[in-house]
């Protein structure tokens, strides 16, 4: 693996920074928040919305956000982009030119982030999204950061998982019109048949297919060992009921964009998929997000909510810790920042190598025993990551997700 490190961190803060919170009298931080709230993945964004919520109301709870000696309450707006990257950009441009925030989470999936990210850089806005993991959006951007392992790491330790569990043939199929699909199977393609394997089909398709029988047929004729579907749980819901319909036997992998609840398990038993965070994690700091979640939202949080929720926390805390009214000095804290998360222990290095991204967050994360030597095998190839690890659920034929041992 290269040494790109695996993700970029974090956001925020535009020249009105503590002015939203000092100067001017206001006792109040703004910050934005743009989420897939309708369109193709509205699952994300309200998860999104729900943890940056959540977030903001522990730090009002416990008196505000303390900056400079001075506690201020936290305001949230929240803008839903509808699913469209036209929608991304003039919300983040909302949000920066009506609404004044000091900075912005979201949008999560990379086709939306990418150009709400361009609206933030130009207007030297901090932004943070928490999902995105195609590396073209933090690209040059010194004002954008992202919560999120990069795909081409997420892609190759699965490919790693594919050759611990003894395929040597794969197939790929992909929506060529997004970005984190498109990028998601390059990389899997890559390693894979880096690692030895053959990729014997490696089959595009469209947003709006829904009839997947002639791709599936070229499928069934190479009899592949593994199946990596990366694109979101709802189209895979249809693609894995049609690979069952077809009585393909092979064991579907997949990567982040799996997990929510809405995906239909009993359709990938026997299946694993990476992800950001495991909530059978004993760490205190988890299992306390997931019960407050749980709390107010009924149901437990999915790694959009738990992406969503640090994203925000490192966001407050960079501008707690800046403690004065100045874009650059934000930045540079968030920079330094060391953060607890629900999703590992969070830091930011300078990255100097030529690469596309500029800062790299390691997190450690627990390991299933099951995905336990694939991680392991990927760690080896990767020295400065030596404490990178992810989280890989597999479905049993209970049809429920185990819980992973940390």
């Amino acid at each position: 693996m290269k040494k790109w490190s695996i993700l970029v961190g974090t956001l925020m803060v535009i020249s009105m920074l503590l002015a939203a919170c000092g100067g001017g009298g206001s006792q109040t931080i703004k910050v934005g928040v743009v989420a897939e709230l309708t369109g193709d993945i509205p699952a994300v964004g309200a998860s999104c919305k729900n943890a940056a919520e959540l977030a903001v109301k522990e730090i009002n709870d416990a008196g505000g956000l303390e900056v400079a000696g001075k506690k201020y309450q936290v305001e949230l707006f929240i803008e839903d982009n509808a699913g469209k990257a036209d929608q991304s950009a003039s919300a983040a441009q909302k949000l920066i030119t009506q609404q004044n925030v000091v900075a912005i989470v979201g949008p999560n999936a990379s086709r939306y982030a990418i150009p709400a990210s361009e609206i933030a850089e130009s207007s030297k806005v901090m932004l943070i999204s928490p999902w995105s993991t195609n590396p073209d959006t933090t690209f040059d951007r010194p004002w954008v950061f992202r919560a999120a392992f990069l795909d081409p790491f997420q892609g190759e330790v699965v490919a790693s998982l594919a050759m611990e569990l003894g395929a040597q043939n794969a197939a790929v199929l992909f929506d060529v019109g997004n970005d984190y699909v498109k990028g998601l199977a390059e990389y899997f393609k890559a390693s894979f048949e880096a690692l030895g394997g053959t990729v014997s089909v490696y089959e595009a398709y469209n947003k709006e297919d829904t009839d997947f029988s002639a791709v599936l047929g070229k499928v069934a004729a190479a009899a592949p060992d593994v199946i990596f579907l990366p694109d979101y749980y709802n189209k895979n819901n249809l693609i894995a009921a049609q690979i069952q319909e077809k009585g393909i036997e092979a064991t579907l992998l997949g990567a982040d964009g799996w997990d929510s609840p809405e995906l239909q398990t009993e359709l990938f038993e026997g299946g694993y998929f990476s992800n950001h965070y495991s909530p059978a994690d004993p760490r205190p700091v988890v299992q306390n997000f997931v019960a407050a979640y749980t709390a107010n939202y009924g149901a437990a949080p999915d790694a959009f909510a738990t992406l969503s929720y640090d994203a925000a926390k490192i966001l407050l805390q960079s501008i707690s810790e800046a403690g004065v009214d100045d874009p650059a000095a934000v930045k540079d804290a968030m920079s330094a920042i060391q953060y607890e998360g629900v999703s590992g222990k969070i830091t930011f290095d300078e990255f100097v190598a030529a690469e596309p991204n500029q800062i790299a967050l390691s997190v450690a994360r627990p390991v299933s025993s099951a995905s336990l030597t694939a991680a392991s095998l990927t760690l080896k190839r990767c020295a400065t990551l030596s404490t990178l690890r992810t989280t890989l659920r597999m479905f049993m034929p209970s049809k429920l997700p185990r819980a992973e041992t940390p």
